[in-house]
C-alpha cells in the first residue's frame, strides 16, 4: 500500500477510536453523522490521493463516489456496513479492481463491514428498476466525492424513469416486505429480545417511511414530513426523541458485542441498563426498567409507522361490504372515506365523552379511526375527568369495548395506544408498558392485561385460544360476562404498585375504580374477588395434589359459589394463554379442567363427609369383584383391594384399579413391572410403576427418568399395606417418537441396575449434568427459595422449592429428601421454560408431619446444600 493511503488509513482509525470513545458524552444522531463524516474524509482524501485514479480518465468516463443506505442517511452506528456506490458514467474501466484494492481493501484491514458496488448510470437505472431491492439504498444516496454532475443525473434519472412511473409498485413492495418482515421478527415492542432494527417498531419501520416519502413526496430530509404535513410538530418531536433511544440502545448494543448487531439478547440488557444509568425504583429492576423504556419507544415507532401507512391509502384492510350503509350514531362524529372522524374539535371540548364514544363506534361499524382523529384524542384527552367517569353513556360505550371480539380492528389497544383508557382508568399508569424481566412473562403488562381480555372474548369462536370447547362452552352459559371482563382487563393492575401480593393490592385498586364507574356493590365485590384470587386456582392445580379430596374443599371454601369459580376458571385460562406459549398447555389444562370439576362438584353437593368416603370405598369394591369371572379370581381380588390404601382407592377410577391389580399380579419376583400409556388428551404419557417399596425409591426412578431425558410433569406416590409402591408418572414424551421403544426398553433397563445397585445413579447423572456446580440463568437471577408449609394439609408437610432448572434436579431433591429420612407421597413439577417449582409432599419415618422448627430448618439448608450456585 502506497505511503499516503497507510497514512490516510492511519487517520480514520485513529479518528474513530477518538469518536467512539467519547460516544457515551454525545446524542447518538450527533455520533452517527460524525461518524459518517469521518469515513467522508477518508474517501475524499483517498479519491484525492490515488494513484489509480489518473488512469480511469475522469475528464473522459467520469465517476463518483456515492454513499448508500444507512451511511448515505448518517446514521452510521459503531459497526455498521459501509456501503459504497462506484458511480461511472459511460463505462466501468478495468483498472475499477486497483481502485477497489486501493481504498476499499484498507478498510477491510481495519476491520469495517464494507458493502461496495460498481456500476454505470445506465446499470443503476436498469437494475433499480428491475430489483427494489437494489433501489432502496440508492434512495438514501448521498454524495461523497467525484463528478458531482454525474450525482445529480442519477437522482433525475431516478425520479424521471422509475420513482414517477412506478411509484405505487415500489410503495407496494415496500408495505408487502414490512408486512412479512414483522411476521419473521415479530412486534419487537413485545419481545422479550427485540430486533432493533427489522422488528416491528424497529429502525427499519422509521426507514420504510422515509423510503416511500422520497418516492411519493420528493421529499430532501426527514423533518419535511413535517413541512409538508404528514406529520405534526410534536408527532415529529416525538419520533425523534425515540429514534434517538433505539439508536443509543443499537450503538452500545454494537460496543458491548464488539460487532454489528440488532438483536437485543437476555445477556447483553443487564449491562445496557447498567450503561445507561438505569435504577432500581418502585420495586422494578434497573433492567425492566430499560426495557419498560425500550418497548415503550418501538411501540410508539410502531405506532407511527401504521398511522403513517394509513395516511397513505395502505393501511390493513377490513371488510368495506356495508360502506355505503355506514352511519354513525353519535353527534359530533362522522364517517370520512370508511374512517371515523370527530366533525370538529369543538364539540369533543364541548362534550368530551366523544372521547370514548367514538371508539365505541369504531367496534359497532368495525371501522378505524382516522388519523387526525387519534391525534384530536391524543390532544384532548385531558379533558377526561371524573364528571365524564360518571357519565353512563361513558360506561356503556366501555362495556362495549370490552364485549366486542377482535376482528379486524383492536378497538381496546386503540384506546390504549391513544391515551384514552389511561385518562379513563389513571390506575393503570403503573403496568404502561412494564415489564417482568424473566423468560415466561412474553408482553408488557399493559399489552398481557388487554391480550387477557381478548382472549376471554375469544372463548368459544374460532379464536379461541385456549384449545378446549369446554372454555367456550363455560362461557357461554355465564349469566353476567361483563364482570368477568373488567376482572381480564384489572387482574395485574396492582403490578403496577412496589407491593410483593400484587393480587391483593390489585383487589383494592379494583375496587375503587368498579364503584367510581358507578356500580353496584355485588359488580364491585364480584370483580374484587376475582382480581385478588385470580392465581389461586393455577397455583393449586400445578402445586398441590388435587387429587387429595382437602385441596378441592380449600378452594370451595374460598370461594363459594359456582357462578364465580366459572369466572374465575375462565380468567385463569385467559391469564396463563396471553402470558406467552410457554406458560400454557394442554397438560396445564388438563390439570385445571380436573381441579374445576372436583371443586364444583363440592360446591354442589357439599363437602364431603367420611361417610361418602366409605361408600365411594364400598362402590369400586363392588365393582372390582364384580369384573372376576370365577370365585377364586373374585377371592383374589378381594385380597388385593383389601391391602390397597384408602387415599389410593379413593383416589384412582376403578378402571385404573382393575389396570393396576393386573400389574401387581405380574410382578411375581420381579423387583418392578410397569406399563406405559398415551394419555389422548394432554399429549404425555403415563407409567404406572407396581414396585416393592424401599427407602429412595422414588429418587431412583427419578434419576433414571433424568439419565434417559424424560421430563416429569406429575407424580402420584402411593404405598399399600404390604409395602408395595405403586408409583404413577406423567411424563412428557421424547422428542424423537419414532424412536420411543427403544428409549423405554433402555430406561427399564438402567432402573433394573439402579434398584439392583449395579447402577450407581449419581455418579451418572453428575457426568451428565453439564452444570453440577454452578447455573447462569438467561434473564432474571432470583435466588432459590424452599417453602416448608405445614398449614394446607391435615397429614402431610407440603415443601416448595423455587430455582431454575438443569439436568438432574428432580434427582438432587428427591435424593436429599431421601438423605433427611422423609417419605414422599406426592411430587408436582411444574417447569417454566428455565424456572421450576417443585413440590412435595412428605412425612418422616413415623408417618408423622415435620413440624418442628429444627426440623424445618434442617430441611431446608438440607436441600439448599443440593442446589447450585447462582451466577
Amino acid at each position: 500500500m502506497p505511503k499516503p493511503f497507510n497514512h490516510i488509513s492511519d487517520t480514520l482509525k485513529q479518528k474513530r477510536e477518538r469518536l467512539i470513545s467519547t460516544f457515551s458524552s454525545m446524542r447518538p444522531a450527533v455520533f452517527m453523522k460524525q461518524h459518517a463524516w469521518i469515513l467522508d474524509s477518508y474517501f475524499r482524501e483517498s479519491f484525492e490521493h490515488s494513484m489509480v485514479g489518473p488512469d480511469l480518465a475522469l475528464y473522459k468516463n467520469p465517476y463518483a463516489m456515492v454513499a448508500l443506505g444507512g451511511y448515505g442517511r448518517e446514521e452510521q452506528c459503531v459497526h455498521s456496513d459501509v456501503d459504497i456506490l462506484f458511480l461511472f458514467k459511460k463505462e466501468v474501466p478495468k483498472a475499477t479492481a486497483d481502485l477497489i484494492q486501493e481504498i476499499v481493501y484498507p478498510l477491510w484491514d481495519l476491520g469495517l463491514e464494507v458493502g461496495y458496488a460498481t456500476r454505470t448510470l445506465r446499470e443503476c437505472i436498469s437494475m433499480s428498476r428491475k430489483d427494489p431491492i437494489v433501489l432502496t439504498p440508492i434512495l438514501d444516496a448521498r454524495f461523497i466525492c467525484g463528478m458531482s454532475i454525474l450525482f445529480s443525473d442519477l437522482l433525475d434519472a431516478l425520479r424521471q424513469k422509475i420513482l414517477t412511473k412506478q411509484s405505487k409498485k415500489i410503495i407496494t413492495w415496500l408495505v408487502d416486505q414490512s408486512r412479512e418482515r414483522h411476521l419473521h421478527f415479530g412486534d419487537s415492542s413485545y419481545l422479550l429480545e427485540p430486533n432493533l432494527k427489522e422488528g416491528q417498531g424497529g429502525l427499519r419501520d422509521y426507514h420504510t417511511m422515509l423510503w416511500i416519502g422520497r418516492i411519493k413526496l420528493n421529499i430532501r430530509q426527514p423533518r419535511d414530513l413535517e413541512y409538508f404535513g404528514h406529520l405534526s410538530h410534536e408527532e415529529y418531536l416525538s419520533i425523534r426523541k425515540a429514534l434517538s433511544f433505539i439508536w443509543d440502545v443499537r450503538n452500545r448494543l454494537h460496543l458491548k458485542s464488539g460487532k454489528k448487531s440488532d438483536q437485543l439478547y437476555f445477556e447483553n440488557q443487564i449491562q445496557l441498563a447498567e450503561s445507561l444509568r438505569f435504577k432500581k425504583r418502585s420495586g422494578q429492576q434497573a433492567v425492566e426498567r430499560f426495557l419498560g423504556e425500550l418497548h415503550a419507544n418501538m411501540d410508539f415507532m410502531k405506532q407511527q409507522f401504521l398511522m403513517f401507512l394509513s395516511e397513505h391509502g395502505y393501511a390493513n384492510t377490513y371488510s368495506k361490504k356495508n360502506r355505503y350503509r355506514l352511519s354513525v350514531q353519535v353527534e359530533g362524529l362522522a364517517v370520512n372515506r370508511d374512517m371515523l372522524d370527530f366533525v370538529s374539535s369543538e364539540h369533543v371540548v364541548r362534550r368530551p365523552e366523544l372521547l370514548v364514544q367514538i371508539f365505541e363506534e369504531s367496534a359497532r361499524l368495525k371501522i378505524p379511526l382516522s388519523n387526525e382523529a387519534k391525534r384530536i384524542v391524543s390532544e384532548f384527552r385531558h379533558l377526561i375527568d371524573n364528571e365524564t367517569r360518571s357519565n353512563k353513556q361513558v360506561l356503556k360505550g366501555l362495556e362495549t369495548i370490552l364485549r366486542e371480539p377482535v376482528l379486524t380492528i383492536d378497538v381496546l389497544g386503540e384506546m390504549l395506544d391513544s391515551g384514552c383508557l389511561l385518562s379513563l382508568i389513571p390506575e393503570l399508569k403503573g403496568i404502561i408498558s412494564r415489564i417482568q424481566y424473566d423468560e415466561y412473562h412474553v408482553y408488557p403488562v399493559d399489552k398481557h392485561s388487554l391480550r387477557t381480555v381478548q382472549t376471554v372474548r375469544a372463548f368459544g369462536t374460532d379464536q379461541d385460544q385456549s384449545g378446549c370447547t369446554f372454555c367456550g362452552t363455560v362461557w357461554k352459559g355465564l349469566k353476567n360476562q361483563k364482570r368477568l371482563l373488567w376482572a381480564a382487563l384489572l387482574h395485574d393492575i396492582g403490578k403496577g404498585i412496589p407491593e410483593k401480593n400484587h393480587a391483593k393490592t390489585g383487589a383494592k385498586i379494583a375496587r375503587k375504580i368498579m364503584a367510581g364507574f358507578g356500580y353496584s356493590e355485588y359488580d364491585v365485590e364480584t370483580v374484587s374477588f376475582l382480581v385478588e384470587q385470580h392465581l389461586l386456582l393455577m397455583k393449586t392445580a400445578t402445586r398441590r395434589d388435587i387429587h387429595d379430596e382437602e385441596t378441592a374443599i380449600m378452594c370451595a371454601r374460598i370461594i363459594k359459589k359456582v357462578s364465580r369459580l366459572q369466572m374465575l376458571f375462565l380468567l385463569t385460562v385467559a391469564d396463563a394463554v396471553s402470558t406467552g406459549r410457554n406458560a400454557w398447555s394442554e397438560w396445564t389444562m388438563a390439570l385445571l379442567r380436573d381441579l374445576f370439576m372436583k371443586v364444583m362438584n363440592i360446591l354442589k353437593k357439599g363437602e364431603l363427609a367420611s361417610r361418602h368416603a366409605i361408600q365411594t370405598i364400598e362402590k369400586k369394591q363392588d365393582t372390582i369383584l364384580a369384573s372376576a369371572k370365577t370365585p377364586d379370581e373374585r377371592s383374589r381380588l378381594a385380597l388385593t383391594f383389601n391391602i390397597m390404601s384408602p387415599r389410593y382407592v379413593l383416589t384412582m377410577p376403578a378402571t385404573n384399579i382393575l389396570e393396576d391389580i393386573a400389574l401387581y399380579q405380574n410382578m411375581n419376583d420381579r423387583e418392578f413391572v410397569w406399563h406405559i400409556s398415551k394419555d389422548e388428551t394432554s399429549d404425555t404419557r403415563i407409567v404406572r410403576i407396581c414396585a416393592k417399596d424401599r427407602p429412595g425409591l422414588f429418587s431412583k426412578i427419578a434419576g433414571m427418568f433424568t439419565l434417559n431425558n424424560l421430563d416429569i410433569l406429575d407424580a402420584q406416590i402411593f404405598t399399600w399395606r404390604n409395602d408395595i409402591a405403586l408409583d404413577i408418572f406423567t411424563i412428557k414424551p421424547p422428542p424423537d417418537k419414532i424412536f420411543e421403544d427403544e428409549r423405554w426398553a433402555k430406561a427399564e433397563k438402567n432402573l433394573i441396575s439402579a434398584l439392583s445397585g449395579e447402577l450407581d445413579l449419581a455418579s451418572q447423572l453428575k457426568k451428565k449434568m453439564k452444570t453440577a456446580s454452578a447455573i447462569k440463568p438467561r434473564a432474571s437471577k432470583r435466588p432459590h427459595k424452599v417453602n416448608v408449609d405445614n398449614e394446607s394439609s391435615s397429614f402431610f408437610t407440603i415443601i416448595e422449592v423455587f430455582t431454575y432448572n438443569f439436568s438432574g434436579l428432580l434427582f438432587a431433591i428427591t435424593d436429599a429428601l431421601y438423605q433427611a429420612g422423609l417419605d414422599i407421597w406426592v411430587a408436582k413439577i411444574s417447569t417454566n421454560i428455565d424456572q421450576v417449582v417443585d413440590v412435595f409432599y412428605v412425612r418422616d419415618v413415623d408417618g408423622q408431619k415435620v413440624d418442628s422448627e429444627g426440623q424445618v430448618s434442617f430441611i431446608k439448608e438440607f436441600i439448599y446444600q443440593r442446589l447450585p450456585e447462582i451466577i
